[in-house]
Formats: structure tokens, sequence, C-alpha cells
């Protein structure tokens, strides 16, 4: 920790601060800035389920911002895939809960591409700043409808002066008196300039199958990015684990900066790699789920539902380390 003595408001080190968009579909949005002095910086988007809209470390960006741009809640569009008009992607996008993947119909109601609570203002978004330079802001979101689902996430993000690590932390929380559907899914979004051609991707996961026709053609190359293609065909792989820790990682030495994503994959047993290659649309996710994303109505049908017991609660913690080394990167 520097000397207090050398400076003045904590601000001019590390710090986080509250700002309100101006304009357009995203007018009046709640952004946290946080910035932990020592490279890191990322946006928390508090209207948006305190998710993480830009990211970028020692100057870099890491993270992909969709064409859509910044969107209020009353933009959302539940129905079919209307969701990506309001995608911005940003670096985290929490999806679920009641469903998520593909858009379906169950017990005649619809349900549209990865739910709805990505779409869900926080509530007692508050933050500290330790005399240590420690980060830590928590946030509520609660995703309820009477004679339904009560489901409470609390969400807390850390960080450090001095440290390369960020760290979530979630606890989800049925506070209702019944079974509820849980489908959860962490849409980790990477961009230009770390995602580019030259850039090394590696996830440390003992199965790699593809999701359909389109991804099984590009099985073999999974982890090897490409230049920008016009109307490219996303393609979609699932990462299955046998290890206590899962890992999943990108390098590119073009401008010397990479991330490790670290999870537990009891938890959250399934990857899904999201290798979109299209120009203007060019992202890579890595997203821990606790399910396929093949929808609701198949996962009901096949009986692999995952559920939330009445007044019981997931906790989860993910752990992303930012690098600027290949060495360190790699070992990681």
């Amino acid at each position: 920790m520097e000397n207090r003595k050398y400076f003045g408001h904590e601000s001019q080190l590390y710090r986080v601060e509250e700002h309100r968009l101006v304009g357009g579909k995203g007018d009046n949005l709640r952004l946290f800035e946080v910035d932990n002095g020592s490279g890191l910086a990322f946006t928390v988007c508090a209207d948006r389920c305190a998710d993480i809209s830009r990211l970028s470390y020692q100057g870099v960006n890491m993270s992909y911002f969709s064409v859509c741009g910044y969107g209020a809640p009353n933009y959302y569009d539940k129905e079919g895939l209307n969701f990506l008009k309001t995608f911005h992607c940003g670096f985290l996008t929490t999806c679920g809960l009641q469903s998520m993947g593909t858009p379906s119909e169950h017990d005649g109601v619809s349900y549209g591409l990865h739910g709805s609570i990505s779409h869900i203002p926080a509530e007692k978004v508050n933050y500290d700043i330790s005399p240590e330079g420690e980060i830590t802001l928590t946030a509520k979101v609660v995703d309820a409808c009477i004679f339904n689902q009560k489901i409470v996430l609390n969400r807390t993000y850390k960080c450090a002066y001095g440290s390369d690590k960020l760290i979530i932390e979630d606890t989800f929380t049925n506070e209702g008196s019944s079974r509820e559907p849980f489908l959860l899914l962490y849409h980790m979004n990477m961009g230009y300039p770390l995602l580019s051609e030259t850039a090394l991707v590696d996830i440390s996961s003992s199965d790699v199958a593809a999701r359909n026709e389109e991804a099984a053609a590009g099985l073999d190359s999974w982890n090897q990015m490409i230049p920008p293609v016009a109307n490219y065909a996303e393609q979609c792989f699932y990462h299955t684990f046998d290890q206590e820790r899962a890992t999943a990682k990108i390098y590119n030495p073009v401008v010397s900066k990479g991330l490790a994503i670290h999870f537990d994959p009891t938890l959250l047993p399934v990857m899904c790699e999201w290798k979109m290659m299209g120009e203007k649309d060019y992202v890579l996710g890595l997203e821990p789920a606790n399910n396929y994303l093949e929808g609701r109505a198949c996962l009901e049908e096949q009986g692999k539902m995952t559920y939330l017991d009445a007044g019981s609660s997931f906790k989860n913690v993910i752990e992303v380390q930012f690098f600027n080394d290949q060495t360190s990167w790699e070992k990681a």
C-alpha cells in the first residue's frame, strides 16, 4: 500500500464513481465506474442486473460491446430472439433464471432468448473502499412475480489496489414457498483488441462437443480464432470438466494482454463457447452455466431441468485474473 501522505483524496489512485447516461436508448442508466489503480477498470451497469458492461486492463479493452449499445430495461422485448435488440453483451451479462438459451414454449408460456434477469434493475447498490485500497461493490437483484418465482440475487464484486484479480460472488436465494426453475448462464464476452486472429484460447475441459451441425464443421478448430468474416454463422461448443476447478483463458501476444476465468464445475458444469467471428459481431463468449442452452421446453422434456428449492440458496464464485505476459498466462 502506498503511503497516504503522498496523496489527497483516495480517487487519486483508486476509485468508484457513479454516473448516469444522457440521451439515446441508455438514457438515465446508472453506471458505476470502478478503477483499482493497478490497471483494472470496469463498469457496472446497475440498471441491467449490475452486470459488467465494459472492462479493460492496463488501458487495453478486453470485452465486447455490441452494435446496439446501451439499452434501458424498458426497451426489453422478451419475444423470440428480440433479446438481441438490447443485448450490449459487455464483459458479463447474466442470463436466466426461468429460461436461458433457445426460445421455447412450455405449459402455454413463451420463453424468449436467455431469460429476463439481465434487464432487471438492481437495488441497494453500494460500494466501500478500505484504507488499504480494497474495493467492494454490492447489489441486490429481485427476480420475482406475484403467484410465481421469488428469487433474489445478492452480488458482490471485489478487487484491490495492487491486484490483478476480479472476484464475482453471487448468492441466489429462493425466498418463495415452492421449488422454482433455476437456469443460470454467465455470458462473458471477449472483444477486440484482446480478441483477434492472433489470440490464443485454452479451456481446461475434458470433453468438447459441437452444439449443432454448423459447429460440428469447426469442432477441430474450436480454439483457433480468425479475422472477421462477413455473414459468419456462429459456432457454439459445449465444454465439460472432470476436475475440481475449471479455467477458460485467452491471451493475445500482439497486445501482450490476457485473462483467465476460474470457476467451480460442480456448480457450473457446462461452459458454452460462443465463437462468433462476424464483421462487427466479432466476439468470443466464454460462458459458464448450470445447464445446456437448448431452451426450457427441451430441458423439461428430457428431464434435465434444474431447480432451486424453497428457502435454499445457490452460492457461486468466479475469479478473473489478468495478465500482461504470456508465460504467466500459460501457467494459470
